[in-house]
């Protein structure tokens, strides 16, 4: 007897073939091709409904509130199975006590707590100790991120590394590669990620060669320079000899929009001569992240706290504002990015929550200040410990990108907290696809569309047994009704329950059901080779 069946169904299997009308069954956690008829536990009419397999979130933060219950709501209520963490140079783990305060400091864009456990994490193997005693109700697999490494062998230092520190990272890089981890990312636009050479770099990601792991790149730039930033992404992999994921590709500033058919045209170059080279998008024009990426990122170098009170000099001020309005200036600037302050809101000041939801430029008309002083005030007030959106892309730029074969879908969510606003991609990314591609504007086909979150992406990312309706694959389902299917989330109302999923179903068990969680976490800790 099946555990579940579910009958009647437009089954969207995952490999972008057409859909058909069919059943599907589970048994112990397994698919199981069925006719309909059979005798199961639980029986779903599915009639009107569309099965697929499980989301997968190629790009997320989810290690950073790993187990908590905005965790499972953020990625159950858009029907993510399985997400794939430590990105951006980004991850929980490896922490050194002497510099675990730098590395809370960084990772706090993504979180409001730290597990008193976190201490110990001084390899990922004791990490993973930790996480897989968490609930999940989504599968997840982790990179470590080339920051919180570099912070545990050397902290802040804006300087190359020294070749004892550069073998120091490589071995807990190794071990880390050992125990499961799915590779290795930076972000190349954050201290102190963005202190490092291009040798460093490629020397860091030899290590993760043997274990075929995925070197995934939050690059050096995405706007006035993205050109070369793509070229240095694909030498890593040529040179490293892994396959290479450029995170969350757009064109940030209206001066760049257009260059993808360039940055694609490179990565289809790449994969003819042999490097495996993708990227991941969610499917928005606002991006988001800290509202220090507006700063250059030189004046970082002694941490977040160094910053807030340099912050405090009038002389200083006068100074990175000029930096900023430069665009000469020789970083990412999220600020002209924008097109100004007018296009940059605030999703996240814990000590001035009346700037939340509000433009740079609203906020200072609030208060009475000119913009720059706005600005500055807000940094200094949170020590330096906010959010932003920023009005950077076109949609045009947008919707070539997700059409091309090497594109699969990541969310990029920042999840703090359920109850603190912040990006719609953060709980709606996966439905948005199909909302915006599919339903506005038919660029993509419904079957396409659910490739790209499943099939095409178990495969890019070397998940085994998940994407794919197939006889014996994971029981990891989506139902969902194509016709009320409807993404709720707004950059103005950012975290929303999405319509129209009516079931979610992970390793088996169901953990989403008319809108609510059910309580069961079934959901595990992936290791990249086991």
């Amino acid at each position: 007897m099946l555990d579940i069946l579910i009958k009647n169904a437009r089954i969207i299997d995952g490999s972008g073939e057409p859909s058909c009308q069919g059943s599907v069954g589970i048994k112990d956690g397994k698919l199981v091709m069925a006719a309909g008829t059979e005798e199961a536990a639980q029986t779903i009419d599915a009639a009107g409904r569309c099965l697929s397999p499980g989301f997968i979130d190629a790009h997320t933060h989810g290690d950073l509130i790993l187990g908590s219950e905005d965790a499972h709501l953020f990625k159950s209520n858009q029907g993510v199975t399985t997400e794939v963490t430590g990105q951006c140079g980004l991850s929980m783990s490896p922490v050194m006590p002497e510099n675990l305060a730098a590395v809370q400091t960084l990772l706090s864009m993504g979180t409001t707590f730290f597990p008193e456990d976190m201490k110990n994490w001084k390899s990922y193997s004791r990490f993973l100790e930790y996480a897989e005693k968490q609930p999940l109700t989504a599968n997840v697999k982790t990179y470590i991120g080339h920051s919180t490494l570099r912070i545990a062998v050397m902290g802040m230092a804006n300087r190359p590394a020294e070749p004892k520190e550069l073998d120091t990272m490589k071995g807990i890089l190794r071990e880390a590669m050992e125990a499961g981890a799915a590779g290795f990312s930076t972000g190349l636009i954050y201290t102190p990620s963005c202190y490092a050479k291009e040798d460093e770099i490629i020397e860091l990601a030899k290590v993760i060669a043997p274990f075929n792991g995925i070197y995934a790149s939050h690059m050096r730039d995405e706007a006035n320079f993205i050109v070369d930033a793509v070229k240095e992404t694909i030498k890593v992999g040529r040179e490293a000899g892994v396959r290479v994921d450029i995170s969350h590709h757009k064109m940030l500033g209206k001066q760049n929009w257009g260059k993808q058919k360039e940055t694609l045209r490179l990565i289809h170059e790449a994969n003819d001569e042999g490097i495996s080279v993708i990227c991941d998008q969610y499917p928005y024009t606002r991006n988001m992240t800290t509202l220090n990426a507006c700063m250059p990122p030189w004046h970082f170098s002694e941490g977040f706290t160094s910053m807030t009170a340099k912050l405090a000099d009038p002389a200083f001020r006068r100074q990175l504002q000029k930096e900023m309005e430069d665009p000469a200036t020789a970083y990412d600037n999220y600020y002209l990015n924008a097109g100004g302050w007018d296009g940059v809101y605030v999703y996240s000041s814990a000590k001035t929550p009346e700037a939340e939801g509000r433009s740079i430029a609203e906020y200072a008309q609030l208060t009475g200040k000119d913009v720059w002083t706005a600005f500055f005030d807000l940094c200094m007030e949170n020590n330096c410990s906010t959010g932003g959106v920023y009005s950077s892309m076109c949609d045009e730029d947008v919707c070539e990108i997700i059409r091309d074969p090497y594109c699969i879908v990541g969310s990029d969510a920042l999840t703090r907290t359920w109850k603190e606003k912040g990006h719609p991609r953060a709980c709606a990314t996966a439905p948005h696809v199909i909302t915006y591609f599919v339903k506005e504007k038919g660029i993509l086909t419904l079957e396409q569309a659910v490739h790209k979150m499943t099939g095409l992406s178990a495969h890019y990312l070397h998940i085994k047994g998940k994407g794919l309706i197939r006889e014996g694959y994971d029981a990891d389902l989506v139902l969902f009704d194509y016709d009320r299917l409807r993404d709720t989330a707004t950059y103005t109302n950012s975290n929303s329950i999405t319509e129209g999923i009516d079931y979610v179903i992970v390793g088996g068990e169901i953990v989403w059901q008319d809108q609510k969680l059910t309580g069961r976490c079934p959901g595990r800790i992936l290791r990249h080779n086991g």
